[in-house]
């Protein structure tokens, strides 16, 4: 089934505006850095701006790989900058963040992924910010976990890495992507101790059965954090929006992850990776992580 080109209400998300926005969007911009928000066209970027967060990406804005869903632009990367992870750093100090996501666009042009500018962007912003909880979203590394290992001996607090859509969807959506790769990287996390996060979008054609099974394959590594958003279409030539999901269908699957042993499952149709990344991670340690500088709070 398509649906009609008409988002339905509730996938109204919050316009960018405000003296809030604006000062996020400063730090970014004097900072030099990527974020994801922008990248993929987020539909939370207006209220996540707001509350004086953004999804840090480094390694550049060109990503190797030409995945359907992605709004991120594919192509050959010019970008390896040294000086990012200082200026990563410097951002979450100038923002006041007790929780800093960072995620990346995959370089598989680069020997190592990446993996090493991924590690001193971590312990730059730790020693710089010992007080922030560092989650990253990672590509897959290609399975090679000797890279994988690169990132994690940096000890962020929390791991990412997202299966993205069912199996059966896996190659025409993730194009040079693989279901059972995805998985070895989060079973090789969580084996190492991390705590471990994943996500899956939904109205990508998959059927209930499916994304039971799906969920079921994921429980199965012990995975901590889930979440479960819609599919949006960034462009006509990307993959097509199957259906709107409604609240409810998100609603069941909530409860039935909860049911099967995830810790915290955010599960909504505007929810994404790093959407409230601060309050789903105070809900699984059971701390507060108050994601908001009271400097761009009161902007």
């Amino acid at each position: 089934m398509t649906p009609t080109n008409r988002k339905p209400d509730w996938l109204r998300a919050k316009l960018p505006s405000g003296p809030a926005y604006q000062a996020t969007r400063r730090l970014v911009e004097e900072n030099k850095l990527h974020t994801v928000c922008q990248s993929a066209q987020c539909p939370n970027i207006g209220e996540c701006w707001s509350r004086g967060t953004a999804t840090v990406m480094i390694l550049g804005n060109i990503c190797t790989r030409s995945c359907n869903f992605c709004a991120i632009q594919t192509g050959r990367p010019t970008e390896f900058d040294l000086g990012e992870p200082a200026r990563v750093a410097d951002a979450v100090a100038k923002m006041g963040l007790k929780h800093c996501v960072i995620t990346s666009v995959a370089r598989d042009d680069l020997k190592d992924g990446g993996a090493s500018v991924w590690a001193a962007t971590i312990r730059a912003t730790k020693y710089r910010n010992p007080q922030c909880a560092i989650e990253v979203l990672t590509p897959d590394w290609k399975g090679r976990m000797h890279d994988l290992d690169t990132v994690l001996d940096a000890k962020p607090d929390i791991f990412n890495h997202n299966v993205e859509t069912i199996e059966r969807l896996q190659k025409p959506v993730r194009v040079q992507a693989r279901y059972e790769r995805s998985l070895s990287v989060l079973r090789h996390a969580k084996a190492r101790g991390f705590t471990t996060k994943t996500g899956i979008m939904l109205g990508l054609g998959e059927t209930p059965a499916e994304v039971e099974k799906c969920l079921r394959d994921i429980a199965a590594e012990k995975v901590d954090i889930l979440t479960l958003g819609q599919y949006l279409q960034p462009t006509p030539q990307h993959w097509k929006i199957d259906r709107w999901v409604t609240p409810e269908e998100f609603k069941h699957w909530k409860e039935f992850c909860l049911g099967i042993g995830f810790g915290v499952v955010e599960s909504g149709p505007l929810v994404r990776s790093s959407y409230h990344a601060d309050e789903q991670s105070s809900k699984y340690t059971g701390e507060e992580h108050l994601n908001i500088s009271p400097t761009l709070a009161n902007a």
